[in-house]
């Protein structure tokens, strides 16, 4: 049997969409740190509590990076979007990471974020990279 979409209800295809939109915003955002030497260390790391989108490397500094992609700007921007609850959550889950990682809890860390926000057309209309966007405290 096939199946158009419509069969399954808006929630599967808009979930795919999306999925689909963040995955396009994590590649962007993670070539364009590797592209200002950036290494990738991990990428989708996820817990119950919390998820990091980007794990990388900029010199002796471990970067958790907050991947936001928009389609257009119709409501909120990407560079709005990360709320206070989210950045608790960072905060939690970068530490949490840190636990599991025994090789790399003694390097000194940080959050930056990456906001994407693509055309119509799919071609990037901008990217901001904020560094030490979330802080404790």
């Amino acid at each position: 049997m096939l199946f158009s979409g419509r069969e399954l209800g808006p929630t599967f295809v808009t979930q795919t969409a999306r999925q689909e939109l963040g995955a396009t915003g994590e590649r962007l955002a993670r070539r364009h740190l590797e592209r200002r030497g950036y290494r990738f260390v991990a990428a989708n790391w996820r817990r119950t509590y919390g998820e990091l989108d980007l794990i990388m490397r900029d010199g002796d500094v471990l970067v958790f990076v907050e991947v936001k992609t928009r389609s257009g700007e119709r409501l909120v921007t990407a560079e709005e979007s990360l709320t206070a609850a989210q950045s608790r959550r960072l905060l939690l889950a970068a530490q949490s990471f840190l636990g599991e990682r025994e090789d790399l809890a003694g390097l000194y860390w940080r959050i930056d974020f990456v906001a994407v926000t693509l055309s119509s057309t799919g071609a990037v209309s901008r990217l901001t990279h904020i560094v030490d966007a979330v802080r404790s405290g």
